[in-house]
């Protein structure tokens, strides 16, 4: 699944998978075999590293930032929300992890800015692309998480909608990370993108709370491609 918006843009490789793609079907794609694949130890948390090259140790974390050609930036997810940013004007590309850890914790305000700090990124010129996670009717969560939210300064009210059973709550996890690009981070919204699959309701996409799953996850890739 790819941006179709993006499309243009020669330079840049990006796709969100789907069920049965995984790490080894990188090397087999023309494209992409020429990329060497940055995998984390994703660890629900804001930490985020800037890569100028390819890493000799395995990096621990939940977003990956570049603007060197030839790395292919790995992220896998059964549920949580994979984002993409794209500066265009500096070509620079991240790869975020964003489930509600990492989400509460503000780890797009982390890439972002890393991102600013780092390359003169503008979070005007930024593109972001919300790729397939859990729906917030299918997200049931416990009231410690709207505490947690709360604390954070998240508008509870515009992402959090009472569930059936007491005392719970439904996430919109997307649409809490958009609030962070649009509000706090300040892109445009027509520069926000979204592919609205659910991976609890889609057979095509993994998702830990229906499968109970602990190893499969959908590989989501971003990267920019060598001149010439």
């Amino acid at each position: 699944m790819t941006v179709t918006q993006w499309s243009g843009r020669p330079w840049l490789v990006h796709g969100f998978g789907l069920a049965g793609f995984g790490l080894e079907d990188l090397s087999k794609d023309p494209l992409l075999s020429s990329f060497r694949s940055v995998v984390m130890k994703q660890l629900h948390s804001a930490r985020v590293f800037l890569l100028d090259k390819y890493p000799e140790n395995r990096l621990a974390g939940d977003g990956l930032v570049t603007a060197s050609a030839g790395l292919l930036l790995i992220i896998k997810t059964a549920d949580c929300l994979p984002v993409f940013l794209v500066d265009p004007e500096n070509r620079v590309v991240a790869a975020v992890h964003c489930g509600w850890r990492s989400t509460l914790q503000k780890i797009l305000v982390s890439a972002c800015g890393l991102m600013r700090d780092k390359s003169g990124s503008r979070p005007e010129n930024l593109l972001a692309a919300l790729g397939p996670c859990i729906e917030q009717k299918c997200y049931e969560v416990g009231p410690e998480v709207l505490e947690g939210f709360s604390a954070a300064g998240f508008d509870t009210g515009r992402i959090f909608t009472p569930a059936l059973n007491k005392d719970r709550f439904y996430l919109d996890l997307r649409g809490a990370n958009r609030l962070l690009l649009a509000d706090e981070i300040g892109l445009r919204p027509e520069n926000i993108y979204e592919l609205g699959a659910c991976t609890f309701c889609s057979e095509d996409l993994y998702s830990y709370r229906r499968d109970r799953q602990t190893e499969r996850r959908l590989v989501n890739f971003i990267g920019i491609k060598e001149p010439g």
